[in-house]
């Protein structure tokens, strides 16, 4: 767990308990239905949490902001960035309802009060919009955001940021041609000129703005 303080600082003592609790929670978990690829828990806090922190290095979500998580699956990046950003709203989706079972275990039993969840396709949700829609590994970026789009607050920039509304998505791999199919024009980053671990290597973060 202490490559996060090599990164971050300034944390609770609550949110130092929160993070510390997520190893063996998953764990658990994990023993029971299939969660996060079994070769990854050795390297739990560099792959799973670590890596959905990285909008949190890039991207401040203020007290009051409404983030989708666009299939969540066991709660990534969803838990680390509502744990990091206790003041923001988190609601994670995904289709598959056992997953999202054990995110709204772990949301429980670390305390985590702004977390919400929803047995749901990005498609079929009505009725609600957020400041942001984040993902990890979920989909193509033209299908990623042609869920969101409809789903992010339009023409808003949250209060006390520099940032638009929009999609943030954590992708690794060559994007060209995925980018080019996507009609978009994101911002890209690439992971490991933020962290210097090697996991990192050739893992992206993306940034869609609304219009």
């Amino acid at each position: 767990m202490n490559i996060i303080f090599e990164y971050f600082s300034d944390f609770t003592a609550k949110q130092q308990e929160q993070f510390s609790a997520l190893e063996e929670l998953y764990i658990d978990w994990n023993s029971k239905i299939n969660v996060i690829s079994r070769k990854d828990t050795e390297n739990f806090y560099i792959h799973h949490v670590l890596h959905s922190l990285a909008i949190a290095a890039k991207f401040d979500f203020k007290d009051g902001m409404q983030i989708m998580d666009l299939g969540a699956g066991g709660g990534f990046p969803g838990i680390p960035l509502a744990i990091f950003f206790p003041g923001a709203e988190f609601h994670l989706v995904d289709s598959i309802n056992k997953k999202l079972k054990v995110v709204t275990d772990i949301a429980t039993a670390i305390g985590l009060k702004n977390l919400t969840t929803q047995h749901s396709r990005a498609e079929e949700i009505k009725g609600r919009q957020f400041d942001v829609v984040v993902s990890r590994a979920v989909a193509p970026l033209k299908d990623l955001w042609h869920w969101s789009k409809p789903l992010i607050r339009k023409n808003k920039t949250a209060a006390g940021t520099d940032n638009p509304n929009g999609l943030i998505c954590l992708k690794g791999g060559d994007l060209n041609q995925e980018i080019f199919e996507s009609n978009c024009k994101p911002f890209v980053w690439e992971i490991d000129k933020i962290f210097g671990e090697e996991y990192f290597h050739q893992k992206y973060m993306l940034y869609q703005p609304i219009k």
